[in-house]
């Protein structure tokens, strides 16, 4: 009787296994599918930098892409973090460039279950705008304007400077739920082509 017991339990425990499973996999699905979410086009279209009050500002039109996938793991919680690499070098001749200036600019884009609203944070959370659709969020994460990245002491030497931008974008924060069945897996990440050209003086 022990014996039929024991091998009772044992069945039991597997087949609630088996079931636990089941429903991670049935969970972890249409995730994992996501794969190739950030698929699209991603990609700096143009940038030029100004000078105002001996201060440089970065001005930028970027391309992200958009699809369902996108769509969808933002309503399920997922968030995606953008940023904006801009580099200034010194270009040297008979040496390696020398490092001006290395910035980068973070923001998020989440959604907001409660108002039906995307929502564009920078990195410190204390500036947020919001958007009532997708495209309009993207649309003004792909528009920079007069975002400061050196000033006039950074560049007293003679020579030719060079603007460098890249464009990226990842996976943000998870839900607590999303993040015990997503622990495993590796962040989306995609980053565009160097945008580069000379800083005119």
């Amino acid at each position: 009787m022990r014996v039929l017991q024991a091998n009772n339990a044992v069945s039991l425990s597997m087949l609630l296994a088996r079931l636990v499973a089941a429903l991670l996999c049935a969970m972890l699905l249409p995730l994992t599918a996501r794969a190739d979410a950030l698929d699209g086009t991603l990609e700096v279209q143009s940038a030029f930098v100004s000078h105002v009050s001996g201060i440089y500002q970065l001005n930028a039109h970027i391309r992200y892409p958009i699809n369902d996938e996108i769509r969808n793991a933002l309503r399920e919680g997922v968030s995606l973090s953008f940023d904006l690499d801009a580099v200034v070098l010194r270009e040297r001749r008979y040496w390696f460039n020398a490092d001006i200036a290395a910035v980068t600019l973070r923001r998020e884009l989440a959604w907001q279950a409660l108002t039906e609203r995307y929502v564009v944070r920078d990195s410190t959370g204390r500036e947020q705008q919001s958007f009532a659709t997708l495209d309009d969020a993207l649309e003004n994460l792909g528009h920079v304007e007069g975002w400061p990245i050196m000033v006039d002491s950074q560049i007293r030497d003679a020579g030719e400077y060079r603007v460098s931008v890249r464009a990226g974008m990842r996976r943000g924060r998870l839900t607590d739920t999303l993040r015990v069945i997503l622990f495993w897996t590796n962040d989306w990440h995609r980053e565009s082509e160097w945008y580069s050209w000379s800083l005119p003086r």
